[in-house]
């Protein structure tokens, strides 16, 4: 078997610019990459008919965060929550919690203030502006 290794975590998103937006700017993640993807391996690869990618590859301090808006556009799904099965978020890691959760733009959604888990983590949910859950860590 062919050994594995992490390459990067994939978030759909209806709107791009106004995601790269967010995670450059709130998040302060850097741009790494820009390109386009479509023909016909693509869309069977992603299995759906004429697809289309528009991507956005960021810096999470070496891990990479991929950004993807599909053409043809998918159907709405319901807000999530990280109790769901096959919910996801992306997690990234911040030296002080507090001062990042006091220095977020207004509009920015949390589930909660930052608080201590019993592991002695300190965490705070955030929703990016398509309501996809990302996680500031504290560890």
């Amino acid at each position: 078997m062919a050994s594995t290794r992490a390459h990067h975590v994939g978030v759909t998103v209806a709107d791009l610019e106004g995601a790269v937006e967010f995670y450059r700017d709130v998040l302060g993640l850097d741009v790494l990459d820009r390109f386009t993807v479509s023909g016909e391996a693509f869309a069977s690869a992603v299995g759906v008919e004429g697809a289309t990618g528009e991507f956005v590859h960021l810096d999470a301090d070496g891990a990479r965060i991929e950004l993807i808006e599909y053409e043809p556009e998918g159907e709405e799904r319901t807000v999530p929550s990280v109790n769901q099965p096959g919910a996801t978020h992306v997690g990234l890691a911040v030296s002080d919690l507090d001062g990042f959760h006091k220095s977020l733009p207004d509009g920015v959604g949390t589930l909660s203030e930052p608080r201590t888990t019993d592991t002695g983590s300190r965490i705070l949910f955030v929703r990016d502006p398509e309501d996809n859950l990302v996680e500031l860590i504290e560890a």
